[in-house]
């Protein structure tokens, strides 16, 4: 990588697809962001999967989307569709949404 890229903020929109509601999944996204320092929301969609926007530094985002692709310890993530673009920074923190 080069050493201009370290430190980009950038912003990823995940849908994931699977076994991810009533699992503890939101949970376990909004701890593992909080963990890692990234800014941004997770909620359930009406078709079962759960939506998630974060950002941060795109090393520190390859590693959420990674640990969401695992998922939490009752959840069986089949597919995980992410968008990339550039971080608009909107968010103080990341939280669950209701739905």
């Amino acid at each position: 990588m080069l050493e201009i890229t370290k430190g980009l903020m950038q912003r990823v929109h995940i849908i994931v697809n699977g076994l991810v509601q009533g699992v503890y999944f939101r949970a376990f996204t909004k701890e593992t962001a909080d963990r890692l320092g990234l800014s941004g929301w997770v909620r359930n969609l009406p078709n079962g999967s759960v939506e998630a926007i974060a950002e941060g530094e795109e090393q520190i985002l390859k590693d959420f989307v990674s640990d969401l692709k695992k998922g939490s310890l009752k959840a069986r993530v089949d597919e995980v569709q992410i968008e990339h673009s550039d971080a608009k920074k909107e968010f103080p923190d990341f939280c669950i949404l209701r739905s």
